[in-house]
């Protein structure tokens, strides 16, 4: 009698979730309020290894004292471009201390790349989109290997390209989570002056919205919050939120 055929060690490639698992986590939270969403996926693991995302921008505060108050330890991941405004960087530890979040992961590019494709750090001038992939999306997606989901910022009143944001939705193989997905402006307003959070310093000065400080610029009255980001290019998002094309591979 033959010996049995040995097993071999399969690696499991599939995705931690898929779009059911989105759509059963949507329906199931369905008008169930922020904090108690959070509470709930946080306490009974069902995002898998996960992260919240922060730009530390004006309005960061919010969602990270809400994750804090569902969970203080869950991880807190922040790219720094290497040209941020200091004032945020600033901010990121004034902000993690009043909130009390315990886990805080920084992100910076690969200084390598940053010697082939922006020696001379003047990248943002000519090809913003080519600086964001080296300096933000590929840290960012770094950041992300191992994690099953990841908790972003993303609110749809803040661009046209942000409108119909669903709580749990799968990008790249990833559930991402939008717990403000449907908060207004006024919404965040109430909460800011409910818990007493710190603001972003720049905010006073005309900066409702803060990214690297060669790409934004200050804000005229009457103009859409991220009008300042990227003035004058055909260019809305640095391309964390864009999920990949059809056939395209994750940059690592």
């Amino acid at each position: 009698m033959g010996e049995p055929a040995r097993k071999l060690d399969v690696i499991d490639v599939a995705p931690a979730f898929v779009q059911a698992d989105a759509d059963a986590l949507n329906a199931r939270f369905e008008g169930v309020e922020t904090l108690a969403m959070l509470r709930a996926v946080l306490a009974e693991g069902l995002l898998g290894r996960t992260a919240v995302v922060s730009s530390f921008g004006t309005e960061s505060a919010v969602l990270l004292d809400l994750v804090a108050r569902a969970d203080p330890d869950t991880p807190v991941i922040f790219v720094d471009t290497l040209k941020m405004f200091p004032e945020t960087l600033a901010y990121r530890d004034t902000l993690l201390a009043h909130v009390g979040m315990t886990d805080s992961r920084t992100v910076v590019p690969d200084a390598e790349k940053l010697a082939k494709r922006d020696e001379k750090g003047m990248r943002w001038s000519y090809d913003p989109d080519g600086c964001c992939e080296i300096r933000k999306v590929e840290p960012m997606a770094r950041a992300k290997q191992g994690l099953d989901s990841w908790i972003s910022g993303r609110k749809a009143f803040q661009s046209h390209t942000r409108q119909n944001i669903a709580r749990f939705e799968i990008e790249d193989g990833r559930l991402k989570l939008n717990p403000l997905g449907d908060w207004v402006k006024a919404d965040l307003e109430d909460y800011f002056a409910e818990r007493n959070l710190p603001r972003h310093p720049l905010e006073e000065q005309d900066y409702p919205s803060v990214g690297c400080q060669p790409c934004t610029s200050k804000v005229l009255p009457g103009e859409d919050a991220r009008a300042g980001r990227w003035r004058g290019w055909d260019k809305v998002e640095c391309g964390i939120h864009m999920p990949l094309k059809p056939g395209e591979e994750p940059v690592f």
